[in-house]
């Protein structure tokens, strides 16, 4: 999911053309694989123009050479008890997981990052359909989010089903490396909650060994989800093949 999930939609190699509103000059860091898949549908098309007023400015070098911070507070608004907490999903795939939390707790912000592009467009149609309003999506890799993203300003991060990269070559592009586990604790908040799922047992060794070296606990793991979690496609599809999901709580030091 950004890492990009290994989602059902990545099984055509037709390319599409990026949204509109992603810059000719974004640097593109490949972690992940391709950004295309199946040709889109026509109404897919019509989602991606909502994708202007979705994305947040300043994320790409082009739009923030001096690499400022994110002014949060300004993005998502705040509530009646203050600035809303901010939560990040790392790659979202098709985009169910992200709007069933953004409807269920509408009291904080979701910013998702997915480079995937008929990932965003399934979400963008999610969107219109369920009516939320508290979600903000980058179509890119989440390193540019962690450029700019200001110190402990995330109460909760999701990295759900992410690309195994299963050749050993290709773990270093695997998130659960230091370059990726390094900047997304900077920007947790002590006591921040970082949860991780995956039906890879591999992925699952590679997590526990690194994510606890980046500063996180350890709370908890094993086969039962959490108990606000979304069971998505992906993860019906594994279950129909034989993979049985881990599922993990990390909790930031501090």
């Amino acid at each position: 999911m950004t890492d990009p999930v290994t989602d059902p939609v990545n099984d055509d190699d037709t390319a599409q053309s990026a949204p509109d509103s992603v810059p000719d000059s974004a640097q593109w860091r490949n972690f992940y694989g391709r950004r295309h898949g199946k040709t889109l549908r026509q109404s897919q098309k019509g989602y991606l123009e909502d994708l202007d007023h979705l994305r947040p400015r300043g994320i790409w070098p082009s739009e923030n050479p001096e690499r400022a911070p994110l002014d949060l507070a300004a993005l998502f608004g705040a509530t009646k008890n203050g600035d809303r907490p901010v939560w990040l999903e790392i790659g979202f795939g098709g985009g169910e997981h992200m709007v069933h939390m953004a409807a269920r707790y509408p009291e904080i912000g979701m910013i998702g990052c997915e480079p995937y592009v008929n990932g965003v467009a399934m979400l963008l149609g999610k969107i219109r359909a369920a009516g939320v309003t508290n979600l903000a999506v980058h179509p890119g890799d989440v390193r540019e989010l962690f450029d700019v993203l200001p110190a402990e300003s995330l109460s909760r991060a999701f990295l759900n089903y992410p690309d195994p990269w299963p050749k050993k070559r290709h773990h270093r592009r695997r998130f659960v490396t230091q370059d990726h586990l390094q900047p997304l604790a900077r920007a947790m908040r002590p006591g921040a909650e970082f949860r991780v799922v995956s039906d890879i047992a591999d992925y699952m060794r590679q997590t526990f060994e690194e994510v606890p070296q980046a500063g996180f606990d350890l709370v908890c793991e094993g086969p039962e989800p959490w108990e606000d979690w979304l069971s998505t496609r992906y993860e019906q599809k594994a279950l129909r093949e034989g993979r049985p999901p881990h599922y993990a709580t990390f909790r930031r030091q501090g």
